[in-house]
C-alpha cells in the first residue's frame, strides 16, 4: 500500500513575484515584497524570486518582464504573484502583459483584487474579459495600507 499523500514530501508551487515600482520609496518596496512572501506562505506556495519594473516605459516589453516570461516558460512554474492588476502596468500595457502570461499558460494571482466585493464567481480584474481567473486572498495583506 502507497503511503497517503500527507506523509510524502510535497513541492510547492513555484511562483514569481511581479511588481511596477516607478519612483517609490525603498520601504514601500520592502513592504510590497513582504506582502507578496506573506501571500505565498498563506497559501502554499514557493516564492522564487520578485522581478521589478522601476522606469515607466511606453510598452509592455522591459528587462523585468521579459524575466518574468523567461521563468514562466520553466515547466515547474505556477504562476505570477502581484500585489494588485495595476502593477502589470497602464491599461494598454495591462492587456498586453496579460496576454503574454496566459500564452506562457501560467496562473496569475493577486494579493487584492478590486476595491468593490463582486458576487461569489466574478472576477476581481480591471483587465478585458479573456476568460481568464484570477485567484485573490480574502483581505488586503497587512503591509498593504495605501493604494498601490
Amino acid at each position: 500500500m502507497e503511503p497517503l499523500t500527507e506523509h510524502r514530501r510535497v513541492t510547492f508551487p513555484v511562483v514569481y513575484g511581479f511588481l511596477r515600482l516607478v519612483n517609490v520609496p525603498e520601504a514601500r518596496q520592502i513592504a510590497l515584497t513582504a506582502s507578496l512572501a506573506e501571500y505565498c506562505r498563506q497559501h502554499e506556495l514557493l516564492l522564487s524570486g520578485v522581478f521589478t519594473d522601476r522606469k515607466a516605459t511606453a510598452g509592455p516589453i522591459t528587462p523585468a518582464f521579459t524575466g518574468l516570461l523567461d521563468v514562466l516558460a520553466l515547466p515547474c512554474t505556477y504562476g505570477v504573484v502581484l500585489p494588485a492588476v495595476s502593477h502589470l502596468g497602464p491599461k494598454a500595457i495591462a492587456t498586453e502583459r496579460e496576454r503574454r502570461i496566459d500564452a506562457a499558460e501560467a496562473r496569475v494571482l493577486l494579493v487584492r483584487g478590486a476595491r468593490k466585493p463582486s458576487p461569489a464567481g466574478h472576477r476581481h480584474s480591471n483587465l478585458p474579459s479573456t476568460g481568464r481567473s484570477y485567484r485573490r486572498s480574502p483581505g488586503p495583506a497587512p503591509a498593504l495600507d495605501a493604494e498601490t
